[in-house]
């Protein structure tokens, strides 16, 4: 096994380690590896995030009623872009 060492913990921290530790009948060290075990467990509990695409076709895909056609798209544009040369657009 491996050693770790935390170190600048702050006071109130540590107090309030130690204050866990004998409420939970244990050492100071054994209760940081418990706060470790369980802060790590959490974590991997956690389902992970869905990214946009999944989101929106969870919401307003097909199964939810909402069925979207999108325009086709051209090799020309329908307008000439805007202009922002001009002096109103200078800092």
């Amino acid at each position: 096994m491996s050693s770790l060492l935390i170190r600048h913990v702050d006071d109130a921290l540590r107090t309030q380690l130690k204050a866990r530790a004998r409420a939970h009948h244990r050492s100071l060290e054994e209760e940081a590896h418990e706060t470790l075990r369980t802060a790590i467990a959490r974590d991997a509990s956690v389902a992970p995030k869905a990214d946009i695409v999944d989101l929106f076709t969870q919401f307003f895909g097909p199964e939810n009623g909402v069925e979207l056609e999108l325009p086709p798209r051209s090799a020309e544009p329908d307008r000439k872009p805007p202009d922002f040369s001009g002096p109103d657009y200078d800092r």
